[in-house]
């Protein structure tokens, strides 16, 4: 059955077919699913347990390492990796690579249960604690901050709470969660001389206040034929209420009440653990995700629409601001996308206009179009594939590919039907000689980028849809060219006119210059086919020599018109320096020309507001400036005189101005990683590979993930003494607790109320106990605070019952990899690409000498690019093997395979010429450019080698065949090169696809040589074809 013939004869059902096509592909576009980066499952979890007052060695050992060793039983983990800091275990679960979306959630569940079995090994400050967190990957497309100057952090929360109560019923919206609200203390501040006075047991006060706010079940009681509820009251209605507790009486007998020894004060916590402004002012986020496969324009529009309703009730000075809105950025690139693919649609179609003729430009314009749609709408269906930044640019890729089948058919119409023969018959001719070699080169094509489409690393996931919509499109492409092409064609071509008395035949279609010129230079090639192929040869060395020399790199940074600011300062710096030291340097952000909006994040990262964003785990000593600006084309000046200014100002802050990633990564872009027992040597090795970086004089930044020793006061308790008072060292952590920062000892439930406009929540506020601020406010107090001793019945000085009060050092935080201590040093290059860092500052690390049980590894964008391309390498193999299967089917033939697949790596000369000119790095983009140049290039070698075989076939002989054949395909191929450089020019402009524009615009123009010049001179070297000797003419 021949398709083209069909389509023809049942040209009523392919014209309701187009049709349906159009409307369904429009449709589809409406619809479709809309996101600013790929969705992309983080497969992570966090499993985080308090453990309160204990060291960072101690909740390594006691924490952290029963949590790592029943994490270390799922099957499915890939590595583990540990935080333990002071009274705190973080342990990340990272899974295997080939556990995708669908499967994730069970691994937690699998993970949840594990954790669970592992509690009783924990010790009794910390079973039962531990949190597994499997949604910290969410992406909040659209994070708001909440200010308002005069209002209390509990108004603007009660507010914010309104605003998430109402925009979870916005479309599309998954998840609101507020971020960096201050969390409301009832602190009950107790002078400790007080209590001592008038020997009163703090924690009897405690316990009487914890009966008094608790729910109590009084069961229920018969009466008649009903069972009712006893429910008894006597709760505190009020936090001042506590204040009229009895807790005693003096020695004179007369009642004590709260009142007597505390105050009550409704307060944020102090200090606080994050802190969020917005141009100076204290804000609460709002973050806002969108649901899986969910348009995040639409939910966009749901939101403001929500926001707009909701504006007559906001209260006068509350202003809601926009830190990132997605679905602004998502629909400006759509619109930049629909612009490109306009211009790239149009250059095509005239180019094929001037070259082939107004009607060939106008059928191949709308076969253009019809599979676009066609597209469109197979992704729409699918469902999985949404519109974002990777699926757009292959669309803009695969059209620069979608006109090669189209053209190559159509030519051989239009040659055919011009030259007088009947349609049909051009048509049955066209597509059988055409479908199987057409089918064999657009999966090669396909394939080609089947390597990330099979890879399961993190950025074969970000990056997996530009295989399917190459799949799509090109598939489409193919059915295209032989379906509504021929009927396309039929309809528009009509025989020439015959040549008129006089005038010369043109009857010929390959007798034009361009054609004469290139069979003569093929000839000529063909007679010094040794010159050819040396100097190929020759080239194809110089340009991997020359690949040296070009620029490495693994994914190139965003264009989004916000950069950010990362601060380090001393480990131990209290939140509050911190907040100040932020707050100067936002100062000097906002004076800065071209700066429109400064966000400050104090004590940790933000949200995760797009998916490349990896915020930093809590820090007291760390800041986070997001920096908004007018125009993203002043963020490289900016960032260079931000950077300078810091480093002069602030000699003792550690500083990194830097532009967002397109691409997976966290950290440094530079990471040296060392492992082994003792923390002491590790930090000595660190700390000569931090020597060796900075060294360089282009490394900012410069540091290592355990941070500096922190300074810790350690009261010695003096054994015999405290246990005749029968004091232990809880009871002395307690008072010392109480007597400083605060101690929680109960909870004050404060009951919702539904009425108003605002409703408030329900809400646990927790009792802090704490002394006045002149007793708490001076480490002095130590020498004079008292503590109740059970034995004597009254409070004594804790003096009695500690010896001595030393000063040590301890590490903030122990950091380990698969319960491996690791240490990781911490780079990013003040100008330039990484790459040219780490190539220069890589010696001098890997120089540094590791004692026995020590090992050292690079991170950072060294192994993240070495890991993709690892499982891009594991794919590939068996890709290659299915694109050489396929050659030997459509020839079957050893020889003419080998003389395809001898040319394609030629073609890495005219990449290297490429991003040499240009200046372009070679990425994991331009990596996936020459696989899919490297497909081309087959293509285009299977289409002029089987015209080339349909010659001989004919009966001609092998080197007319060679040259008629070439000559033949001359169009096609030139027409394929032309209109995908040219269709390329927009993707230059684009930074994460401008490195594969380059390679496949200077691969493929020199492909062309290749597959014209080249590959004719290698068949006739493999078949031994010769040109015929001239016949010579018998003399008379």
């Amino acid at each position: 059955m021949n398709l083209g013939v069909l389509t023809v004869q049942k040209n009523r059902i392919a014209f309701v077919s187009m049709l349906l096509i159009v409307v369904g592909g429009i449709v589809a576009y409406q619809r479709m699913g809309r996101l600013e980066d790929p969705e992309f499952t983080i497969k992570e979890a966090l499993v985080i347990t308090p453990y309160p007052g204990a060291s960072a060695e101690d909740v390594a050992r006691e924490v952290t390492n029963p949590i790592e060793i029943a994490v270390q039983q799922l099957g499915q983990l890939e590595r583990v990796e540990s935080e333990s800091s002071r009274g705190r275990s973080v342990v990340s679960v990272v899974i295997k690579d080939e556990f995708d979306k669908h499967s994730i959630p069970q691994v937690w569940d699998e993970l949840r249960r594990k954790i669970a079995d592992a509690q009783p090994q924990l010790p009794p400050g910390a079973r039962g604690q531990s949190m597994v967190i499997d949604d910290f990957g969410d992406v909040y497309g659209i994070f708001l901050a909440i200010t308002g100057e005069g209002y209390s952090q509990q108004e603007l929360r009660r507010y914010a709470e309104f605003l998430r109560r109402e925009l979870l019923l916005a479309t599309d919206v998954k998840k609101v969660d507020l971020f960096s609200e201050q969390q409301e203390l009832v602190y009950l501040e107790l002078s400790r001389h007080r209590l001592a006075q008038l020997g009163l047991n703090e924690e009897e006060i405690y316990a009487q206040l914890q009966a008094r706010n608790v729910v109590a079940d009084g069961g229920r009681v018969q009466v008649g034929d009903e069972h009712l509820a006893l429910d008894p009251k006597g709760g505190f209605n009020s936090a001042d209420e506590m204040l009229e507790l009895v807790i005693g009486s003096d020695r004179s007998g007369r009642q004590l009440i709260l009142r007597d020894v505390a105050t009550i004060e409704r307060a944020d916590r102090d200090p606080p653990r994050r802190i969020l402004k917005y141009d100076g002012q204290q804000a609460i986020g709002l973050g806002i995700s969108t649901v899986q496969g969910g348009n995040v324009v639409t939910m966009g529009q749901a939101v403001r629409a929500k926001l707009n309703e909701l504006k007559r009730n906001q209260p006068i000075g509350i202003e809601i601001e926009e830190i990132n809105f997605q679905p602004e950025a998502v629909t400006a690139a759509t619109s930049d996308f629909i612009f490109n693919l306009i211009k790239a649609v149009s250059i095509v179609v005239i180019v094929l206009m001037f070259a082939m003729g107004l009607k060939t430009g106008l059928i191949i314009g709308m076969v253009l179009f019809l599979t676009i749609m066609a597209t469109f709408l197979v992704m729409f269906l699918d469902g999985d594939i949404l519109m974002e930044r990777i699926s757009l640019g292959a669309l803009i890729i695969a059209l620069c590919m979608l006109t090669d089948n189209a053209i190559i058919i159509i030519e051989g119409i239009k040659v055919g039907i011009e030259a007088g023969r009947e349609k049909m018959e051009v048509v049955r001719e066209a597509v059988f000689y055409n479908q199987w070699p057409l089918f064999g080169a657009t999966a090669i094509a396909v394939i080609a980028f089947a390597a990330i489409g099979l890879s399961n690393d993190s950025t074969g996931e970000y990056c997996n849809s530009l295989f399917w919509v190459i799949f799509i499109s090109l598939t489409l492409s193919w059915i295209s060219a032989i379906t509504l092409t021929p009927l396309l064609s039929s309809m528009f071509f009509s025989p020439k006119a015959p040549a008129a008395a006089g005038e010369t035949d043109k009857s010929d279609p390959y007798g034009g210059p361009i054609f004469t010129a290139y069979r003569n230079l093929l000839a000529l090639s063909l007679r010094w086919r040794g010159l050819v192929m040396v100097l190929s040869v020759v080239a194809f060395i110089a340009s991997l020599w020359g690949f040296g020399y070009v620029k490495q790199s693994f994914f190139p940074p965003a264009t989004r018109p916000q950069f950010m600011v990362d601060v380090f300062l001393p480990a131990g710096t209290h939140i509050r320096e911190t907040e100040s030291t932020a707050a100067a340097i936002e100062a000097y952000i906002q004076e800065q020309p071209g700066v429109s909006n400064v966000t400050t994040f104090v004590g940790g990262g933000g949200l995760r507001f797009m998916l490349v964003y990896s915020p930093e785990r809590e820090n007291r000593a760390y800041v986070q400036f997001l920096v908004d600006v007018s125009d993203p084309n002043d963020i490289s000046q900016l960032i260079l005189d931000i950077q300078k200014e810091l480093d002069e100002r602030f000699p003792n802050a550690n500083a990194v101005a830097k532009k967002f990633l397109l691409g997976p990564g966290a950290g440094g872009r530079v990471q040296a990683r060392f492992q082994g027992p003792d923390p002491a040597v590790l930090r000595r090795l660190a700390d000569r590979a931090v020597r060796a970086i900075e060294d360089d004089g282009n490394a900012i930044g410069v540091r290592h993930d355990w941070r500096e020793r922190e300074k810790v006061i350690r009261p010695d308790l003096f054994e015999l003494q405290a246990r005749r008072n029968g004091i232990t060292r809880v009871e002395v952590a307690r008072a010392l607790e109480s007597g400083f920062e605060g101690r929680p000892v109960g909870f004050f439930r404060e009951p919702g109320a539904d009425r108003g406009l605002f409703p408030q929540e329900t809400r646990l506020l927790p009792i802090v106990a704490r002394p006045p601020l002149a007793e708490r406010n001076d480490v002095d107090a130590l020498r004079s605070m008292q503590i109740w001793s059970p034995v004597a019945g009254r409070m004594i000085p804790l003096s009695q019952v500690v010896s001595s009060v030393d000063v040590g050092w301890e590490d903030p935080v122990v950091m380990r990899r698969d319960r491996f201590p690791t240490i990781t040093v911490h780079a990013d290059p003040r100008s330039g690409l990484p790459s040219e860092l780490f190539g220069r500052i890589r010696a001098d690390v890997e120089k540094i000498k590791l004692p026995a049980g020590y090992s050292f590894e690079w991170g950072g964008e060294y192994e993240d690019s070495s890991n993709a391309r690892a499982a891009l390498a594991k794919s590939l193999p068996a890709a290659l093997a299915l694109m050489v299967l396929i050659v030997v089917c459509l020839f079957n033939s050893i020889r003419t395979t080998l003389v395809i697949w001898l040319i394609a790596p030629l073609a890495i000369i005219g990449v290297t010429v490429g991003l040499l000119l240009t200046g372009m790095p070679f990425g994991f983009m331009a990596l996936l450019g020459v696989l899919s140049l490297g497909g081309e290039q087959i293509k285009n070698s299977i289409v002029v080698l089987s015209k080339v075989f349909q010659e001989i076939q004919r009966g001609a002989d092998p080197y007319r065949a060679l040259l008629s054949g070439s000559v033949a395909k001359l169009r096609p191929v030139m027409m394929v090169a032309i209109t995908t450089v040219l269709g390329m020019i927009p993707l230059t402009q684009d930074p994460f696809f401008a490195s594969m524009a380059v390679a496949i615009m200077f691969g493929l123009s020199f492909a062309c040589v290749l597959t014209l010049i080249v590959a004719p001179v290698l068949f006739a070297i493999f078949y031994g074809i010769h040109e015929p000797a001239p016949v010579k003419k018998k003399r008379k």
